[in-house]
């Protein structure tokens, strides 16, 4: 995949010091990537807002609510160039070391071609919370409903062409994970094609 164009959006938000060494681990890594990544903070302990603002590669900026954070990384993303974003959750350290550089890599990307979703594999799905599963799994399948793709849409990572980004403006500030939802639907229904990556992620 030609990287040219590509950037990664995030959040964090570290209330404690176990969130904190979480959190600043995987932070870490995603940002040896080598892609310019885009972190939106919630009101994290100074100490955690310092190591962020800190990382090589690393555009820091704050903000509160969920999907304030997620909307901020992803406006200065395309602010500064990008045609495609990754945006992903903070937590995913051995998705970052593992799996990432292969998604990026292997995957031919055409921006056309709208999003590409990182879905665990069965295994993999079944290594989470009963109750998680239970939630995730109508989650996707009301979204496989309307998309006719029935794959794992709640995983986290995903890439996305930035011309999808004008129709997110009409949601509410409490949409939360909402966004991400209305996003692959919107998609769809524009046109654009949504694919799936599968993969042992587990828990």
């Amino acid at each position: 995949m030609d990287t040219t164009g590509l950037a990664i959006a995030t959040i964090t938000w570290a209330r404690d010091e176990k969130e904190e060494g979480l959190l600043g681990e995987s932070l870490t890594a995603l940002s040896r990537i080598g892609l310019p990544v885009f972190v939106t903070d919630g009101g994290s302990t100074p100490s955690h807002q310092d190591l962020v603002r800190n990382l090589p590669n690393v555009s820091f900026f704050q903000t509160k609510g969920l999907w304030a954070q997620a909307k901020n990384s992803i406006t200065e993303a395309h602010r500064s160039g990008a045609k495609t974003i990754l945006y992903t959750e903070p937590d995913k350290l051995l998705f970052f070391q593992n799996h990432l550089p292969k998604m990026i890599q292997k995957h031919h990307w055409d921006e056309k071609r709208g999003v590409l979703l990182a879905a665990r594999s069965a295994k993999a799905f079944a290594s989470f919370p009963a109750f998680q599963q239970m939630t995730e799994a109508t989650i996707n399948r009301c979204c496989a409903e309307v998309t006719g793709l029935a794959t794992d849409y709640l995983y986290g990572p995903f890439l996305f062409t930035t011309d999808l980004l004008p129709h997110l403006d009409v949601l509410p500030d409490t949409c939360g994970w909402g966004w991400r939802s209305f996003l692959f639907v919107k998609a769809h229904l524009l046109g654009y094609a949504l694919e799936s990556r599968e993969g042992d992620y587990f828990c």
